[in-house]
């Protein structure tokens, strides 16, 4: 347990900058009643931000890519938020796209968040991703499968920013047969 006047410190000396009621209870180690007392305290005296029920942060300058993986866990950021950082679809989003076990749009600190389902066994498959410290994200290579594996015929603006043997490293881990054979098409036009 922390000694009382120490729990705002606790949040604030963390990496992180976005937090669920969990990460906040296992700092102050309690999460009985005491807890959401005091998080509302913090709340209302502008010590803390609330994104919204259950996701909170340092203040209005938090990182979104990782509050799009704290919403809902598991999930990592991919599709066309990462196709459009990577220079492969042309097309910009202000929302922020994530792989997850479940298929949701919201709006959070006025922030829209789009999550896709992909099957368990890939959304737990850490291969193609990358560890920003308190979030994953997908690599170009990783989130232009992760966008093969739900859209058919999907249009690619730029595919020659791929490395085609880390894709093909990765291509398994889908266990998709129409998948390989797109891919496989799609980098023999790429040359």
């Amino acid at each position: 347990m922390i000694k009382k006047g120490n729990y705002i410190s606790a949040i604030l000396r963390s990496g992180k900058t976005v937090f669920t009621f969990k990460d906040i209870a296992l700092l102050w180690g309690d999460s009985g009643p005491a807890a959401r007392v005091r998080l509302s305290y913090y709340i209302r005296k502008g010590e803390l931000y609330s994104i919204r029920r259950g996701i909170y942060a340092k203040d209005k300058n938090y990182d979104r890519l990782e509050c799009a993986t704290r919403i809902f866990t598991p999930s990592y950021v991919s599709f066309e938020t990462v196709l459009g950082q990577a220079g492969i679809t042309f097309q910009y989003y202000g929302e922020i796209f994530s792989a997850s076990y479940l298929t949701r749009e919201i709006t959070a600190g006025g922030q829209k968040y789009s999550y896709r389902k992909i099957k368990d066994i890939c959304l737990t498959d850490k291969t193609g991703l990358e560890n920003k410290g308190e979030y994953f994200m997908a690599s170009p290579e990783r989130a232009f499968l992760d966008t093969l594996y739900l859209n058919k015929n999907y249009h690619f603006d730029n595919l020659s920013v791929l490395d085609w043997d880390k894709v093909f490293e990765i291509l398994p881990i889908y266990e998709n047969k129409r998948m390989r054979e797109e891919a496989e098409e799609l980098c023999a036009r790429t040359g």
